[in-house]
């Protein structure tokens, strides 16, 4: 059996994600989430809320399954879940956290939460979690794939 904290497990790039942010405990808005490349813990990629593709960059921490990055209307931190469905074979990753709204953005200074997922398909020996992932996995899941999938 592999330990959790052991297994060095990366975001998996490039990468698409459906994301959804909540502002103020109001829900906002649902979109997608490019991550282009993570190169030298640099994250590069795009969000995109209302069908324009705003660039993000940011870093990532392998080690602590921290990522942070800015986009020019808010500023994103969070940290990095993984759950193995061994029986579908499939290994979906959860990025969630914590946001604050920047100017230009009419909702400057305003704070929140967001999360982002994601699937590939599982290879080798699936981790080992103690518990299931919140419905936000699923319900972005089906911003990416639509909810016939």
């Amino acid at each position: 059996m592999q330990n959790r904290q052991q297994t060095m497990v990366s975001i998996p790039s490039p990468s698409q994600w459906g994301i959804h942010a909540d502002i103020a405990g109001r829900p906002i808005v649902w979109g997608t989430m490019i991550i282009n490349s993570i190169t030298d813990n640099r994250v590069v990629g795009t969000i995109n809320f209302r069908g324009t593709a705003i660039p993000i960059n940011g870093f990532w921490n392998e080690k602590t399954r921290q990522v942070s990055f800015n986009s020019p209307y808010a500023t994103y931190s969070g940290n990095l879940s993984i759950f193995d469905d061994s029986a579908i074979r499939v290994r979906h990753y959860m990025l969630r956290g914590r946001l604050m709204m920047k100017p230009p953005s009419l909702q400057a200074g305003e704070y929140g939460t967001w999360v982002a997922t994601t699937d590939t398909a599982l290879t080798g020996t699936p981790i080992i979690s103690d518990a299931l992932p919140p419905v936000g996995a699923f319900l972005t899941s089906d911003i990416m794939y639509g909810p016939n999938r």
